[in-house]
């Protein structure tokens, strides 16, 4: 064990949809890797939450362009644009997997993907809601008739939704279990990958020991799973607050301890580049945009 005074400082946005950074916090993993973390619940809120802000100005945004050092997490898309636009760097040893899935209002007559032409569907701009529905909605539908409206966080989507206020909504976890215990329609679901978006500053050797606690949390929620459901409590947005059946909520993301390598990088920079959303892009050497942590 690390003295407190030895130890690294280390700043955590946790993800919404995922346990990980609570249980490391809550087992000691961080600290028994000689890490003194501190945990931004009220930025993973303000990221659910926030209504429509304007790239550069997103909760999530906000931490990077202040220049603090911490580490967080964005669809690979987002994390890659970002990172190539100044904010942060891309940590290149693994990625995690998480869920998108699109629902409907209540009542909608929206039955089907092909019945969403024309209709705006709510996204969160420039993040991993937005690139998903472009992905999925492409498949049956010609591009010009593909409308997404950037409505802000997935917490505000789903408020949205409930409230009648939209017509579709592209939803993450942990609003994708809410969504399906309020009985809402569900029109298509998927999966996609997420990176870790950190400081341009951020020391390797404090990554490594970062991830090393989340690599020991990743196996105690997989040996324990229903030790550690009633986490999502502390995921769930403000406005979403409920008494919900954690135990449906699943064990969200899921690590992935191999390297997102250049190739995937420049895959999901294409598909940034094809539907117009890399305008803030200054950087596209994956090299220079990465910190290894050497896990």
């Amino acid at each position: 064990m690390t003295s407190t005074d030895a130890r690294a400082q280390i700043s955590v946005v946790p993800h919404f949809s995922r346990l990980h950074e609570w249980i490391a916090l809550d087992e000691g993993y961080f600290q028994d890797e000689g890490l003194e973390p501190e945990l931004l619940p009220e930025v993973m809120h303000a990221v659910s939450s926030h209504k429509g802000d304007e790239y550069g100005h997103r909760p999530q945004d906000l931490p990077f362009v202040s220049q603090q050092k911490v580490t967080n997490s964005a669809c690979e898309w987002g994390t890659a644009c970002n990172a190539a636009a100044g904010m942060g760097r891309l940590v290149p040893d693994l990625y995690t997997v998480g869920r998108f899935a699109i629902f409907t209002k209540p009542g909608s007559p929206i039955t089907r993907l092909i019945d969403l032409r024309d209709v705006p569907v709510a996204v969160g701009e420039r993040a991993g809601s937005h690139f998903t529905a472009l992905a999925t909605l492409s498949q049956v539908l010609p591009r010009e008739h593909i409308k997404v409206i950037h409505t802000g966080g997935p917490g505000t989507r789903l408020v949205s939704l409930l409230n009648g206020e939209i017509e579709a909504a592209n939803l993450l976890d942990p609003e994708i279990a809410i969504a399906e215990a309020k009985g809402l329609k569900k029109l298509a679901q998927g999966e996609f990958r997420m990176t870790f978006w950190v400081a341009s500053d951020m020391e390797s050797e404090v990554l490594n020991r970062y991830f090393r606690a989340l690599k020991k949390a990743d196996k105690a929620l997989a040996e324990h799973p229903e030790k550690y459901m009633h986490l999502w409590e502390r995921n769930v947005p403000p406005a979403l607050k409920g008494d919900y059946d954690y135990a449906t909520f699943g064990r969200g993301e899921k690590f992935v301890f191999e390297p997102y390598d250049e190739g995937m990088f420049q895959t999901a920079m294409d598909f940034a580049a094809k539907w117009n959303l890399d305008d803030h892009v200054q950087e596209r050497t994956y090299s220079r945009l990465v910190i290894p942590a050497g896990v």
